[in-house]
């Protein structure tokens, strides 16, 4: 790696102004920034340090509000998260592994915006929004509104994810599942979030597209409760295979993740009726 700058500010407002020049980044955890930085693909002359900026707390009172500096395992653990939104706990188990999930931060993962990751159409699904503070002031988005595709966020220079806000799950219940050509904690071929409200349902696509992906065709198919119709679910299914533009890549050819997204889909939502939430 080449020699660069560690600052560690001491407050956001520091952070924000030490974010500002070229070549200068954010470190939250650092397991995919420090794995860039050794492959080459970044080189960065400043590193700027979140961790001394008091946003690892992880609270809950109807919502449930995550900062962006807990890590996965302290979400995992998290006995607020458990109780009210159990789904996210199923979900981090076989998110990479203990080593890392020790590690690598909430705010982090998502601002990664590496499609596979299992927490982006996950909280998508869920309805969460992320708190971004920058030079500009602060603003709140759903958090499908962070991702502009393979790799790339919608934070402009300056910009931190400083939380994330998950609204309380109430009588709904959700699922996320995800297929791996690997071992359980690989990077996925297809993940796949839903939600269940009532009638409506809320699908999520994640891993085989550049970013996570609503399946909007196959949710209008299935309101109304029409989730519970055998027939209905399959052509919903299908529908979802053919809304959305998929890439063959290591983790299998397009035709492969077609059909897993057309299972997977099924599978999650009966999972989500058996869930307690």
């Amino acid at each position: 790696m080449i020699p660069f700058e560690l600052a560690v500010p001491e407050s956001l407002s520091q952070a924000i102004a030490l974010l500002d020049g070229e070549g200068v980044r954010p470190l939250s955890g650092g397991t995919a920034l420090v794995l860039m930085m050794k492959a080459g693909v970044l080189r960065p002359t400043r590193l700027v340090s979140l961790r001394k900026l008091g946003l690892e707390k992880i609270e809950a009172d109807g919502e449930l509000r995550i900062g962006a500096m807990a890590t996965l395992a302290a979400l995992e653990r998290s006995a607020a998260a458990r109780q009210g939104w159990p789904v996210i706990a199923r979900s981090l188990r076989t998110l990479s592994n203990v080593r890392v999930r020790n590690v690598a931060t909430v705010g982090g993962a998502l601002a990664h915006a590496d499609p596979h990751m299992d927490l982006p159409p996950l909280f998508s699904a869920l309805g969460a929004r992320v708190t971004i503070a920058g030079p500009a002031g602060e603003r709140s988005v759903p958090v499908e509104a962070l991702y502009a595709g393979y790799l790339e966020n919608t934070l402009a220079r300056g910009e931190l994810i400083t939380r994330v806000d998950m609204p309380s799950m109430g009588k709904r219940r959700a699922a996320y599942l995800k297929c791996t050509t690997r071992s359980a904690d690989d990077w996925p071929a297809v993940g796949m979030a839903v939600v269940i409200d009532g009638d409506e349902v809320r699908a999520v696509l994640g891993a085989a597209t550049d970013k996570p992906t609503r399946l909007v065709a196959a949710e209008k198919i299935l309101q109304g409760g029409e989730w519970s119709n055998p027939q209905t679910l399959r052509r919903a299914a299908e529908a979802a295979a053919e809304e959305v533009q998929i890439e063959s890549d290591q983790h299998g050819s397009a035709a492969y993740k077609k059909q897993l997204i057309r299972v997977y889909l099924q599978r999650a939502i009966h999972e989500a009726r058996r869930a307690i939430h």
